[in-house]
């Protein structure tokens, strides 16, 4: 059973597994991994498993899903807010680099799977549900896309090619899913600075400067 547009947190039993999964599969990668793999991280049979997901690939598919919805219902409250274009896009900047870190083992499988898809790399059974999934994650950046557009007519931000910079931008704020490593004692504040630096760096190559709107 896989999560659906707009669907809230899936049951706990489903919400385990997908934890598990999705710390297997950013460890050893979808091919190492296998169901046998999950189950021992849940610490549970595969019968628990299975009675969610029929195979790999529809677990996988699912802990994409749902590393997606999450970043959809993070921003969702400032998309329509009535602040400048310039500093909706900071604030669901900051909001997508802290999911990066906070829920990175989900955000890692989203990676995967559109590296998968753009490698040709998938099943006759992924592809239905990975081509859904790709332009899911197109649409949301589209939200960004669209914001960064906005601020630029508004001359707070400066830039050449829209689509070159949000794509430059979006490697910046995803950046975090391959460096980042917790430490000890690190708190919400600790994360969140880390946050507002990478979105600062990526506002500069976008021609804010420091003090501008």
């Amino acid at each position: 059973m896989a999560l659906s547009v707009g669907e809230h947190m899936p049951d706990s039993s489903r919400a385990d597994i997908l934890e598990a999964a999705a710390h297997c599969f950013m460890e050893r990668g979808y091919a190492a991994t296998s169901i046998d793999d999950v189950a021992r991280r849940l610490d549970a049979t595969k019968g628990r498993i299975y009675h969610h997901y029929s195979s790999k690939s529809d677990l996988f598919a699912d802990v994409f899903r749902f590393g997606m919805e999450m970043n959809y219902r993070a921003i969702e409250p400032l998309r329509r807010s009535g602040e400048k274009a310039v500093e909706r896009w900071r604030q669901m900047a900051l909001i997508h680099v802290v999911q990066m870190i906070t829920t990175r083992q989900f955000q890692r499988v989203v990676w995967e799977g559109v590296e998968m898809h753009l490698r040709g790399a998938t099943t006759p059974e992924q592809r239905t549900a990975f081509a859904e999934l790709i332009e899911r994650r197109s649409r949301y950046s589209d939200i960004f896309r669209d914001l960064l557009a906005e601020a630029r007519d508004d001359g707070d931000m400066r830039f050449e090619n829209l689509g070159i910079a949000n794509q430059l931008v979006f490697i910046t704020l995803n950046s975090p899913i391959f460096w980042y490593s917790p430490r000890a004692g690190e708190t919400a504040r600790d994360i969140e600075e880390i946050g507002r630096q990478v979105v600062a760096f990526a506002l500069h190559g976008l021609g804010v400067r420091k003090g501008n709107p």
